[in-house]
């Protein structure tokens, strides 16, 4: 069996553009620019883990091979949002000329929506006077909240959350590498605590090697913090039975084993919307998950949000 001493999502970071999982179209795209040796400047728009950095940097390696390293500079904007950051680190890495036989150089900003308006606007004229030595690729969670004009200068690629089918051959391909026994009931597991996101994926599952090889289900949801579907369920369908005390002690069980308030609300909202009741049923359960995430996440007592849900649940339902 192989060490287990590395973190994983580096260690199975992909290499390549084929290797991306889940984002077959936008892979598409990338790869015909590599093949034209040619790049615009792009934005990576999209939800956390679900390959926009690791695209960005296997589009490098393709595209320069050996001297990648020294053609492509990855800068984290939510460490400096300032202008200073614009006018220094990438004013200075743009205005370079690249190693080898490469026409241009890469800048890979992460999280590019932290940066101030003053910093996207140094930034636009930046991308306008170094476009013949750099290209610029931009990823963010929101495009919304990058400027219009640097918008306008770039390629848009919406990444979207990984699909289980995605999430299932990686996690298969990491396990066979590492000796690991993962049956299709611990992918279903690993797939709902992800909801579409890579590493969190990938990091539920070494959390869980690092305790045995053979994989449970209920290892991941114990090591991540989250509820069974069928518990949040549990909790769900008492309170519309108007069963508010019974409610109350099943929500207190997932409370005492550590899930916090909001994966609650997380979890219940993404159960409701499946649930066989009437669709005004649901939109009432709906709005009143939203309103008791808006309380807690302005500071207002979890528990006390949780019991008045379970109780306006109560109310809702047809049984006295």
């Amino acid at each position: 069996m192989m060490q287990r001493d590395e973190i994983w999502t580096e260690k199975y970071r992909p290499r390549t553009l084929n290797a991306v999982s889940g984002q077959e179209a936008i892979i598409k795209n990338l790869q015909s620019y590599v093949r034209k040796r040619n790049l615009p400047h792009l934005i990576f728009s999209g939800p956390a883990g679900v390959g926009k950095t690791a695209a960005a940097v296997a589009m490098a390696r393709e595209f320069y091979g050996d001297t990648w390293s020294e053609n492509f500079t990855e800068l984290n904007a939510s460490d400096e949002r300032g202008i200073d950051v614009v006018r220094n680190n990438i004013k200075n890495f743009a205005r370079t000329m690249p190693i080898g036989n490469a026409s241009f150089k890469i800048i890979f900003l992460d999280e590019a929506d932290a940066l101030t308006d003053a910093a996207q606007s140094a930034l636009r004229r930046t991308m306008e006077r170094y476009s013949g030595t750099c290209r610029f690729i931009l990823s963010c969670n929101y495009s919304s909240k990058i400027i219009d004009p640097i918008q306008s200068r770039c390629s848009v690629y919406r990444f979207k959350s990984l699909s289980y089918d995605a999430i299932a051959a990686r996690i298969k391909y990491i396990a066979d590498k590492e000796g690991l026994k993962v049956s299709e009931e611990v992918i279903r597991a690993i797939n709902y605590v992800s909801m579409g996101d890579m590493r969190r994926a990938v990091n539920a599952l070494q959390s869980a090697a690092v305790l045995s090889s053979e994989i449970k289900p209920e290892m991941i949801y114990e090591i991540t913090a989250t509820a069974r579907p069928d518990e949040i369920k549990e909790v769900i369908n008492k309170a519309l039975n108007g069963k508010f005390f019974d409610a109350l002690d099943t929500l207190g069980v997932l409370m005492d084993k550590g899930i916090s308030g909001d994966e609650i609300l997380a979890q219940m909202h993404r159960l409701v919307i499946n649930l066989d009741i009437p669709a005004r049923k649901k939109v009432e359960l709906m709005d009143r998950i939203g309103e008791a995430d808006y309380r807690i996440t302005e500071g207002a007592h979890e528990r006390i949000q949780l019991d008045a849900l379970i109780a306006s649940f109560c109310l809702s339902s047809d049984k006295e």
